[in-house]
Order: structure tokens, then C-alpha cells, then sequence
């Protein structure tokens, strides 16, 4: 089980946002921050603003740890092109998340879970690195032998989100491809994302 997963609806209280979008969340009922100074609202600096930026983008991807997410800046500021665009494909490129766009899993703390623990092939390849880079062409297969379980019969029935056109899934065969990588435009956040603030976040 990951380590993060208890602690998820956490994250949307002390983001003050329904990050992933789901009913369960506690946000719902206390659109305030946790602890007994959490409604206290002041107006944030500019450092606060875009360290909740930052905050929402790597807790969106399962709260990814600082080091790594750091790392994924370094390689957006890399690569040629809008830094931001990178950063987010980057980010839609990890195993978690494609497995999670194609409706394999109900939430990316799940989709990590199915990774790590060998559910996942691509291209015919167990894959267990949650964090994998999957490229354009690359095809994904749920084990077979998870076809039947209350995880992924909940999340392909699912009717909270939709698959994004840049990955294509055949929910009977289990099977899916990345088709390319997405411009920030199309995917589908629940909440706004400003990839624009976490690059000025890190640029300071």
C-alpha cells in the first residue's frame, strides 16, 4: 500500500480544493483548512501562491516526493520548448497516471498500487517503477487475472471522469496505448493547474 494513500483526503483540506474531483471528498462538507486555525483566510503573498501551485500539481500526481518533482522541473527546463508544456507531459507520461487516464483505477494512489505491485505490462513487459515514462505508441495490459476485482470493475464503470483522446483503451481486452502526449489544455484537472507558477516557483 502506498505510504501516501491514508492521507489523501488530507491533501484536499490543506489545498482547500476538491483536487481529484470525487464525491468522497471531505472538502464537500468543510471547504476550510484542517486544525482549529483553518478557516482563518488571509490573502497569500506571491510565494504562497505559487507554492500552493506547486503543492497542487505534485499532490494531483499522488503527492509526489520534492526531490523527484524537482527533478521532473530540471528535465521541462531541458527539454526544448514551454517549460510548463514539458513539465505536464512529463507528469502524464508516468505509468501511474496513463494507467490511471484509462479508467484502470478508481484514483493514482490505486493506479500506483496496481504498478507496484506487477499488475501493469507494457508491451508485454511487467512494469513495477510507478514512475516509468511511457511513450507514444507504447501499449499497457492489466493482468488478466484482475479482471473480475471490485477495483477496477468500479473505476472502468465509473462515470466521474472520462478517457482523454491522447490515450486509447479497450476496457474488455484491458488493454490500452498512449497515443501522444497531451497539451496542458487537454487534460482533464478537476481543478485548475498553473504550471506557469510552479516554473516561477522554482526559477526564483
Amino acid at each position: 500500500m502506498s505510504k501516501r494513500l491514508s492521507s489523501k483526503h488530507k491533501i484536499d483540506r490543506r489545498l482547500g480544493v476538491n483536487l481529484w474531483g470525487r464525491p468522497k471528498s471531505p472538502i464537500n462538507r468543510r471547504n476550510y483548512g484542517p486544525g482549529q486555525h483553518g478557516q482563518r483566510r488571509k490573502k497569500p503573498t506571491d510565494f504562497g501562491t505559487q507554492l500552493m501551485a506547486k503543492q497542487k500539481l505534485k499532490g494531483y500526481y499522488g503527492n509526489i516526493g520534492e526531490k523527484q518533482f524537482r527533478r521532473y522541473y530540471d528535465e521541462a527546463v531541458r527539454r526544448k520548448g514551454d517549460t510548463g508544456e514539458n513539465l505536464i507531459q512529463l507528469l502524464e507520461r508516468r505509468l501511474d497516471a496513463v494507467v490511471y487516464r484509462m479508467k484502470f483505477a478508481p484514483t493514482v494512489f490505486s493506479a500506483r498500487q496496481l504498478v507496484s505491485h506487477g499488475h501493469i505490462s507494457v508491451n508485454g513487459r511487467r512494469v513495477t517503477i510507478p514512475s516509468y515514462q511511457v511513450r507514444d505508441g507504447d501499449e499497457i495490459k492489466v493482468r488478466a487475472k484482475m479482471k473480475d476485482t471490485p477495483l477496477l470493475l468500479e473505476a472502468m464503470g465509473s462515470a466521474e471522469r472520462d478517457v482523454p483522446d491522447y490515450v486509447e483503451v479497450d476496457h474488455d481486452k484491458l488493454t490500452g496505448s498512449y497515443v501522444r502526449a497531451p497539451a496542458p489544455a487537454d487534460v482533464p484537472y478537476p481543478v485548475p493547474m498553473e504550471p506557469n507558477l510552479v516554473i516561477e516557483f522554482y526559477s526564483r
